[in-house]
């Protein structure tokens, strides 16, 4: 996560290293339905270590003996991690290679059993996190109260780094293909993404300014918890305030794209401002030119069971779950100045 963002509660109170092994960082999906135990897709359980999805993917492929297009997967995971997430692989009419064919010291599967349709993307209730930092140096009661104060009031919920690419270079990418640059489809769609999140950051971070990104603003669009569903503007009132204070609905920001943005006064006068400027512009030109919708997501997220192990005088173990689309980067960002071992 970029330092240069704001955080929500002060300066940075810690410095550390993360990632300096894959089990250091792990991630395991939790899943977002039951599998109905018969059908021709083949719902895989999978560690993996030190590989990205896409590579777990076409050995599925290889090993199926069928095209990657068969295989399918709920979300994209951290290479630089141990990872437990799920896999479809279609298998009409066939019985299923031996699994065992599939072990090695990078992979292996946990569990597996039949599915009547193909594993969608976001098929999943969100994602458990267990980090390992390292290194650690700053006060000890500084770093537990500031867990403390990410555990009360949530924190903001920004695009990752991981969005943005090498260096950030996805956004500029983005204007690139935008301004007639022929890209690659599967480019396309990461390009469209960076732009959006760059744009829903800038909003996020003149919240953040404003000292109002977790609270409501006149003209507000709300977000129900753990959903993509939205509702508002409508006046304030009792039960908004005590949903708000309860974390069943948070404050909204733009995913741009073509048709009317939803919020009204000061509240869309803000998103409007903050997305002012000749970069800006031409971002949200280029996502309304190639059809995207307005939409919304959640300038606020809680993360689930926060809890902390000091495991030596400089080592650190967090624990938390996020809902899915969000960033374990976010959090430690609001902690202070983490970087990734793996990429010094």
């Amino acid at each position: 996560m970029s330092n240069e963002l704001p955080r929500a509660f002060g300066p940075s109170v810690m410095q550390a290293r993360f990632r300096s092994a894959p089990e250091d960082f792990f991630v395991e999906e939790l899943p977002g339905f039951e599998p109905t135990g018969e059908g021709e897709h083949l719902l895989l359980t999978i560690e993996k270590r030190g590989l990205n999805t896409a590579f777990v993917a076409q050995r599925l492929a290889q090993w199926a003996g069928i095209a990657e297009m068969g295989v399918s997967y709920a979300g994209l995971k951290d290479r630089h991690a141990v990872t437990h997430q799920r896999f479809s692989v279609h298998l009409p009419k066939r019985q299923a290679p031996d699994l065992a064919d599939l072990a090695s010291d990078d992979l292996r599967v946990l569990a597996s059993t039949w599915h009547n349709r193909k594993l969608p993307r976001g098929a999943l209730a969100g994602n458990r996190f267990v980090l390992l930092l390292r290194e650690v140096q700053g006060e000890r009661t500084a770093i537990e109260a500031r867990l403390g104060e990410i555990a009360r009031h949530g924190l903001p919920n920004w695009f990752g780094e991981q969005r943005f690419g090498r260096d950030g270079g996805n956004v500029a990418s983005a204007l690139a293909m935008f301004a007639g640059r022929r890209v690659k489809r599967d480019q396309r769609s990461i390009f469209l993404s960076a732009a959006r999140s760059e744009l829903f950051n800038r909003v996020l971070a003149a919240r953040l300014a404003a000292g109002n990104w977790n609270t409501a603003m006149d003209g507000e669009v709300w977000m129900l918890d753990g959903s993509r569903s939205v509702f508002g503007p409508e006046p304030w009132n009792d039960t908004l305030a005590q949903r708000l204070a309860e974390f069943d609905i948070h404050p909204s920001g733009a995913l741009w794209g073509a048709g009317e943005l939803r919020t009204q006064g000061d509240c869309r006068a803000l998103e409007l401002q903050a997305l002012e400027g000749d970069t800006a512009q031409r971002l949200r030109a280029g996502l309304e030119v190639a059809d995207l919708k307005q939409e919304r997501r959640a300038l606020r997220l809680r993360p689930a069971d926060l809890a902390w192990q000091w495991q030596a005088d400089d080592v650190l173990q967090l624990a938390f779950a996020l809902p899915p689309g969000s960033y374990a980067t976010g959090v430690l960002h609001e902690l202070g100045e983490v970087s990734e071992a793996a990429r010094q």
